[in-house]
């Protein structure tokens, strides 16, 4: 569903914005049964966590980058609602994928509480501009409920966290640890919500992952993150390190243009098209429709 201007002007605002019922029923349905593929259902990892122990690693150990098993998962890090909202945000159709992710989470795995940080830290070699609007765009769809107890993310609005310096003290780079625990711990909003709900902010927004405590809790979440091609210091992922594998030929070849662009495939127009590199392309996408770029 087509995200309201109402909401856009939150994320520019506040520095985040909470929208239900952003996918449809079938769309989600098709999600959550995907996620499977990657993640034991919650009734087998708690009949058996030992079973699943890679999941405790550490507090990142449930994240799987893209591409993943199912169409119907890798679909949604460029859901056209998606890419319309980045689009209005930016104000460009010059739109970069720059990381996409699943994310798992069982209680009793490990710890996932956090203290307050902020994401620009690793997304970019610099640091933002306070005069000008955000630049990067992160965006959770809620693949399960997630209530208070499913150990919800926690954002300080961008009003009451901007007196925050953006550089912890020197020699210190630890970008989850450097904030006493408990500050802002009045103003945090706890980004709760239905499956389905399109949960978005800023990387220059103050926010940290908190504590599962419902005894059975799981969370599950899709991870996609936006900026505008251009910036020479900002990013995340290769994804040219990913496209030897199996599951990324799928995206390119059912992907639009538009949708193949967020990750860095030429456009229709550009110079590189000829026809030695759409010969080669093709053999390489035998299942691709090239015929934009001829």
């Amino acid at each position: 569903m087509r995200v309201p201007d109402r909401c856009l002007a939150d994320l520019r605002q506040r520095g985040y914005l909470v929208f239900e019922d952003f996918l449809g029923a079938d769309e989600l349905a098709a999600a959550q049964e995907a996620l499977w593929l990657h993640y034991p259902r919650p009734e087998e990892y708690f009949a058996d966590p030992a079973a699943h122990a890679w999941l405790a690693n550490d507090q990142w150990a449930g994240e799987v980058g893209a591409p993943w098993r199912s169409w119907n998962l890798n679909r949604l890090a460029f859901h056209a609602d998606l890419l319309d909202l980045a689009e209005r945000f930016f104000g460009s159709a010059d739109l970069r994928l720059r990381q996409a992710s699943l994310w798992a989470k069982y209680a009793g795995a490990v710890d996932y509480d956090q203290r307050l940080h902020r994401d620009f830290v690793n997304h970019s070699l610099v640091v933002p501009k306070r005069s000008q609007p955000g630049t990067q765009m992160q965006s959770w769809i809620l693949l399960s409920d997630v209530g208070d107890e499913d150990g919800p993310t926690k954002i300080v609005p961008l009003s009451v966290g901007e007196s925050v310096p953006y550089w912890p003290v020197p020699g210190d780079h630890d970008i989850t640890n450097y904030l006493a625990e408990g500050l802002f711990a009045e103003e945090e909003v706890s980004m709760t919500g239905r499956a389905g709900t399109l949960f978005t902010f800023r990387t220059d927004i103050l926010h940290r992952a908190s504590r599962m405590t419902g005894e059975r809790a799981s969370r599950f979440a899709l991870l996609a993150d936006y900026d505008v091609w251009g910036p020479r210091w900002t990013g995340k992922v290769a994804w040219p390190d990913r496209a030897t594998q199996t599951d990324w030929f799928e995206i390119i070849e059912r992907a639009s243009p538009r949708e193949r662009s967020v990750f860095g495939f030429p456009a229709p127009g550009d110079s590189y098209w000829d026809e030695q590199t759409l010969a080669d392309t093709q053999t390489r996408y035998p299942r691709a429709d090239l015929t934009p770029y001829r």
